[in-house]
This record gives C-alpha cells, sequence and structure tokens, in this order.
C-alpha cells in the first residue's frame, strides 16, 4: 500500500471499521442477520385486496400506514412504478388504485384522479396482466372469459404431457396449484364495502376477452395456445365431476405436503395468499389449520414504520446472513470474525439434509444438501444460496481454522453437482427446465415460467467448486461450466444477471468465478469485461444500473445514477480480474467513503435486485450494508499484499 498516503490509509480503515460496526449492529441475538426485502406497491395492494376478499374485520391502523405507503411509492407519471423513479406499470397502478379506494381514498383525491388519467391515458386497464385479471374476476370487475382457462385437471397429467406442473419453475408451480383451485371454483369476493374499478376501463369491463399477446411471446406459438384456450373454454364444463373432484383433491395434496407452517408453501407470498383463498372458496374457515396457519404466516412478511407499513414478497435471512458474514470476513477483526461465525453457525441447522424436494422428480439420485432462502423452505432449496453458504463456511475453517464444518460443506457440494444442467449451467432452484414453449401460453405473459440456468447462478457454482479445489482439468463440472460462460458472455464483455441488476451483477459474478477458476487474467473475455466495466463508470466514480436493461429491444449500455451496491459489484469484479491498482477501482472506492451516511453505512433507495426481469423487482435493505463493506475490505487487504490476487470464490 505504499502508494496510498497515511491519510488515504487512514480515511479507508475509519470508513471499514465504522460499515462494520454498522453491520454488526443489525444482528439478531441468535446470530443471523435479516433485512427488509422490498418489492413494488403490488404486493402491499394485494394483501389490502386479501383482507377484504375474505371480509375480515378492518384493521383501520394498518391499513392507514399501508395506504401511506402506497401513495408514497406512487409515480411522478400519476401510476406506480415497478422500481424507484421507474416507469408506470399497468398491473402495479390497477392494483394500488383499487387498494387505495378500498382503504377508503375518495376517487376525487388529487392522487386518485392522476391515478385514473394515468391509467385510462395508457388504454384503461384492460391493459393489465393476467395475474391482475385474476383478482378482478374473483372481485366481479371482470368476468371469467377475461382470464386463461387453467383446467385444475393438469395437476393430473403425467410427465410426459407437453405441460406438467414439473415443466415450469417452482414459483410458478406453487403459485398455480391453489390458482387452478380457484379458477374452477370461480369464487366471488365477499367484498362487504362492495367497491369496484369500473372507472378505470374505457369500455364496459364485464365485455373483456383474453389478453393480448406479450411481446416475448411467438405469433405462431400463441395462436396455437390461444386455440386450445378456446377449445378448453367451450369443454371444461363438460369435464366428469368425478374428474374435477380428483383433481382438487391431487392439488390439495400437493398443497398440504408442502405447507411448511408459517413459512408458508414455498415461503413466497403469491402461493400463501391464494392458499388463503382456496381454502376459503372450499368452505373452510377461518380456524381451519392449514388456512389459518398459512394466514398467520402473511403476517409475518408484515413491515411496520411509524407512519407506514408494507409487505414483503418473502424474507431472506440465509442469504442475508451469509453475505454478511462474507463481508465481516473480509473486514476481520476481533468483532467481525466472532459475529461471522456465530452467523455460520446459525445456518448449519438450516441446511436441508432429509427432504428430497421437486427438485427430485429430474435427479432421484442426487441427495439433497442446499440451503433455502428463507427460514424454512424444505422442498425449494436454492444453489445460489447454498453456493454462497458453502463459500463462506470453507472461507471460515480455511483462514481461522475452525471446525464444524466439512459435513455441511460436502452435502452442499454434493448436492450442488448433481444439480448440473446438461448445458454446462446451474438455474435457481430446478434441473433442465427448458420447456421454452411455455411461455408462449396465454398465463404466461409475464414470461417467467421457467428457471433455466443463468450465468450469475453459474458463475456462483463454479466459485464454490473452484475454492474447494476443483479446476477446469480436474472437475467435469467446472469445465462445464465455464464453457458455458465462454458461450454466454456478451459481444461488449459483459453477462446477464438474471437475479441482480443486472449486466454489472453477471459480470461481477463471473468474473470471481473465473478468476477462482484459474482462468488467466490475460483471457480475452476477462480483459474485454473488465474494460467493458471501467467504461461504464459514472463521473461521481459509482456504478449504476437500471430496470430498463431487461426491456427486450435492448440495444446497448443506457447510464443509470450510482448505488452503492453495485459500485461495489464492480469493485470486487475489477479485482477479481486482477485490476486492484486500476483508476477506475480508486474513483470508485472514493465514492463509496465520500457517500457513507453517519451510520458508517450507504443510503440506496434504487431497487438493485430483480425477481422476474420486466415484471418484479426487488430492494434487499441489506445489499448496501454489507456489499460496500465487503469492497472496501477487499480494497485494503489487496493492496496490503503483493500478490494482488482474489483467493477466494466471492
Amino acid at each position: 500500500m505504499d502508494s496510498v498516503n497515511a491519510t488515504n490509509r487512514e480515511v479507508l480503515e475509519s470508513s471499514i471499521a465504522s460499515a462494520t460496526q454498522g453491520v454488526l449492529g443489525f444482528q439478531q441475538s441468535d446470530g443471523h442477520w435479516v433485512f427488509e426485502l422490498e418489492a413494488d406497491c403490488t404486493i402491499p395492494a394485494e394483501y389490502i385486496l386479501l383482507r377484504h376478499h375474505l371480509a375480515e374485520p378492518v384493521d383501520t391502523v394498518l391499513e392507514a400506514k399501508i395506504g401511506n405507503y402506497l401513495r408514497r411509492v406512487q409515480g411522478a407519471h400519476g401510476g406506480w412504478p415497478l422500481v424507484h423513479d421507474g416507469e408506470f406499470d399497468m398491473s402495479a397502478s390497477v392494483k394500488a388504485y383499487f387498494a387505495l379506494k378500498m382503504i377508503g381514498d375518495p376517487i376525487d383525491a388529487p392522487h386518485m384522479v392522476r391515478a385514473r388519467e394515468a391509467i385510462l391515458s395508457r388504454g384503461g386497464a384492460i391493459n393489465s396482466n393476467v395475474f391482475t385479471r385474476f383478482t378482478l374476476a374473483m372481485f366481479g370487475v371482470v368476468t371469467w372469459r377475461a382470464v386463461p382457462v387453467l383446467p385444475v385437471e393438469i395437476v393430473l397429467l403425467p410427465f410426459w404431457s407437453p405441460f406438467h406442473l414439473n415443466k415450469i419453475s417452482y414459483w410458478a408451480r406453487t403459485t398455480m396449484v391453489p390458482l387452478m383451485v380457484l379458477a374452477a371454483l370461480k369464487p366471488r369476493a365477499r367484498n362487504p364495502k362492495g367497491v369496484g374499478i369500473d372507472e378505470l376501463f374505457l369500455q364496459d369491463p364485464r365485455s373483456i376477452g383474453m389478453t393480448a399477446k406479450a411481446p416475448h411471446q411467438s405469433m405462431a406459438w400463441f395462436v396455437l395456445f390461444r386455440a386450445l384456450d378456446h377449445i378448453l373454454r367451450v369443454v371444461e364444463p363438460m369435464f366428469p365431476k368425478s374428474l374435477r373432484k380428483r383433481a382438487i383433491d391431487a392439488a390439495l395434496a400437493f398443497t398440504e405436503e408442502r405447507l411448511n407452517g408459517e413459512d408458508g408453501m414455498g415461503a413466497i407470498y403469491p402461493p400463501m395468499a391464494n392458499i388463503v383463498m382456496m381454502y376459503d372458496a372450499l368452505g373452510k374457515d377461518e380456524n381451519f389449520p392449514p388456512r389459518a396457519i398459512t394466514r398467520r404466516g402473511l403476517e409475518k412478511l408484515l413491515v411496520f414504520k411509524d407512519d407506514e407499513a408494507y409487505c414483503q414478497p418473502c424474507v431472506s435471512p440465509v442469504w442475508d446472513t451469509t453475505l454478511a458474514a462474507h463481508a465481516l470476513l473480509e473486514a476481520g477483526g476481533p468483532q467481525a470474525v466472532p459475529a461471522a461465525k456465530q452467523g455460520l453457525d446459525w445456518l448449519i441447522p438450516k441446511q436441508v439434509l432429509d427432504v428430497k424436494g421437486d427438485w427430485a422428480v429430474k435427479r432421484p439420485e442426487t441427495r439433497p444438501g442446499g440451503w433455502a432462502f428463507q427460514y424454512n423452505n424444505a422442498h425449494y432449496p436454492d444453489l445460489d444460496d447454498t453456493a454462497v453458504v458453502v463459500m463462506s463456511m470453507d472461507r471460515m475453517r480455511r483462514e481461522h481454522g475452525t471446525a464444524g464444518y466439512d459435513a455441511a460443506i460436502d452435502r452442499g457440494r454434493e448436492w450442488i453437482e448433481g444439480m448440473q444442467s446438461d448445458d454446462g449451467g446451474w438455474a435457481a432452484f430446478d434441473v433442465d427446465n427448458l420447456e421454452y414453449y411455455l411461455n408462449n401460453i396465454p398465463f404466461s405473459d409475464h414470461g417467467a415460467l421457467l428457471d433455466p440456468p443463468t450465468e450469475d447462478v453459474t458463475a456462483r457454482c463454479i466459485s464454490m467448486l473452484a475454492q474447494l479445489g476443483e479446476t477446469e482439468k480436474t472437475s467435469k463440472h467446472v469445465a462445464g461450466g465455464v464453457a458455458y460462460l465462454r458461450r454466454t458472455q456478451h459481444p461488449e464483455g459483459s453477462w446477464y444477471g438474471r437475479w441482480g441488476m443486472n449486466f454489472i451483477y453477471g459480470t461481477w459474478s463471473v468474473l470471481c468465478a473465473l478468476n477462482m477458476a484459474g482462468v488467466s487474467h490475460n483471457d480475452p473475455m476477462i480483459r474485454k469485461a473488465a474494460d467493458w466495466l471501467a467504461s461504464i463508470q459514472n463521473d461521481d466514480g459509482g456504478w449504476g444500473e437500471d430496470a430498463v436493461s431487461y426491456r427486450l429491444d435492448y440495444k446497448g449500455w443506457e447510464p443509470a445514477p450510482s448505488t452503492a451496491s453495485q459500485t461495489a459489484w464492480a469493485l470486487l469484479a475489477l479485482m477479481a480480474a486482477g485490476e486492484v491498482d486500476h483508476p477506475a477501482v480508486a474513483r470508485g472506492v472514493e465514492y463509496l467513503i465520500a457517500t457513507q451516511n453517519e451510520k458508517g453505512l450507504w443510503d440506496e433507495q434504487r431497487y438493485t435486485a430483480t425477481g422476474f426481469p420486466r415484471v418484479f423487482y426487488l430492494r434487499y435493505h441489506g445489499y448496501p450494508k454489507f456489499f460496500p463493506l465487503w469492497a472496501l475490505a477487499r480494497y485494503r487487504n489487496l493492496r496490503n499484499t503483493n500478490s494482488r490476487v482474489v483467493g477466494v470464490g466471492m
């Protein structure tokens, strides 16, 4: 660190120490971390509508707080966006307007007038997506002709059929099963106030038919599936009652095997809400255990502030804990390392060792050994969490001689190796989920029905295997993964980021993996990626990228305001590529130090993570806390060594 003067060293050390204390201050008493996980207005709005669907007693205090949240996140365009300062989104706007009207906001209030004008000026609520239309159908705003036919008999189809539950992603599978029961029963929301939103349509909403083709859908496939939808609409009422009963019983059996206590089926909001409505439609009262337990689980997703409240899509304790541990292990010191160990010890019993989840349909011989994202979600562990947990545990045992992690690491490694797809990549939850034609069914206007391999998750699995000693030459898994990454690099040098926004996240993930796998820093793909990252640095020294980079007609990089988390990813990526002495890295470090707040952390309103591209985005409140600390500590550590080589997978 000879070239860095004493003053700069002191500033850097002070920044790291302050950030370390900030992260430590969020640790729970049992050792884990869990930060807020915020999406857009849709889920808080759906939560309000759910309560009125069920005619639950009105909680005026809670409704007032959620109303305050919904009004605050309304966009300047009058509607509601999917991300902070984002473009108008029709479905989010329709649901937010409906929820505010349900709460009691008068339709002539200025914010309601602006919302209505924004919706009508864009063609009206007829342009809502399929999920919103199902809600509107249950409230009687539109008829069931406005939604795709979803015969519950689908659950009885054999695996060789073109559509099968195990040919779609876990989130689609768990959401659709109770929704298919609802589609069969066609319940009417109780809606005690009788609130409707006909004023958001330019036509009689009950005259509306099916959705139009979505931009991602092929016309040929869409026409075929639309024709099938028409046929099903005619023949579905003729299905034998005995077949329907058998299908509903199968759907209930699927659900009840996966109820997962108060953590809920899939541990995500949409299937949990659908399950509560499903049991209500089946005549089960609020005390029926599966309904009551799931309903309590939804309450656990609420976040309360002094004047606001909102509902999270899920919680992220495993992800938050392992990433915080990585950052603290990088920071080091007498407080950080024991805290990281406490977090990792909390993770050990969270490993899923005894449940073969849905993933085992395609990998029956593979033993379970993964971690889920949430507190409990045994049927649906994910590879990203598992890889990151294993790397943090391996780092703890390697650098600090800590015992007790070997068995967990070995089982995690075994599961990840067994979950590699045939193309060499890894997906988030499933294997070889490549039935892309299914994204053309009318239900899939969101284009997120599948869970195929992606560059970021593939990179994370390679990072883990390489950190455990595997190389391209010694491991077919690493060799296949690196080949996958070579094929998927974009011409300008970046890689796509499926679960973080977007090319910065993907490129960071891949450069960490290639470095750990022993690919030369002089390899053209690493050089191209590093040059691209340096070229997109903002004038303020930070990096930023927003949701427009996911659009289908994306033509190249478009600048966005800098964020702390994306700046940290870019810095970690450049350092993994051997560029710790690059001027862009020094400027990025200066940006992070300059934007650190008095609590030692960073303020970040912008969304930097992805649920489903173009449909659903996430704001991890932990990201601007642990990622900048990680990057600053990595910079200090590399500048204090002669090798300048990152020796871990992340």
